[in-house]
């Protein structure tokens, strides 16, 4: 196993059918690849777990100043694919990330997961993570 960070649009790409697993409104890996690049000239990395080859595991991430939290690493998509899942692949990548924001220096790690995610609640508070508000949202289109 082994976690990249993806710059070539082929490595994004690589990434769609995980990925769509997470977020099912991605219609193609070409989009995927066009919403990542912008994502990316406005300091968006994606880290990626791949497990003989494969991608099985996910992380869309940026680190963030902000005045509720200093510097923090907020991970944006965090998704293992659902074959692959109960093997340590989403544990690795959150290993991984956590120790990227240490080595940038990062005083909090956040993530917002979707109400309905129940099993990934699950993880991280296994993981050591806890609830530290609600995140509203207000659809503008």
């Amino acid at each position: 196993m082994s976690i990249v960070l993806a710059t070539e649009a082929k490595d994004i790409a690589g990434s769609y059918e995980v990925m769509r697993q997470l977020r099912p409104d991605l219609q193609s890996a070409e989009e995927l690849v066009a919403r990542v690049q912008q994502q990316q000239r406005e300091g968006f990395l994606l880290a990626l777990l791949r497990d003989g080859g494969e991608v099985v595991t996910a992380a869309g991430f940026r680190v963030q100043n902000t005045l509720a939290s200093g510097l923090t690493l907020y991970v944006d998509d965090l998704v293992t694919s659902d074959a692959h899942r109960s093997k340590g692949h989403g544990k690795t990548m959150l290993d991984w990330l956590i120790a990227f924001a240490k080595e940038r220096g990062c005083e909090t790690f956040s993530l917002d997961s979707g109400t309905h995610r129940r099993e990934a609640h699950a993880f991280y508070f296994r993981e050591g993570m806890r609830i530290s508000s609600f995140h509203f949202h207000l659809p503008l289109k």
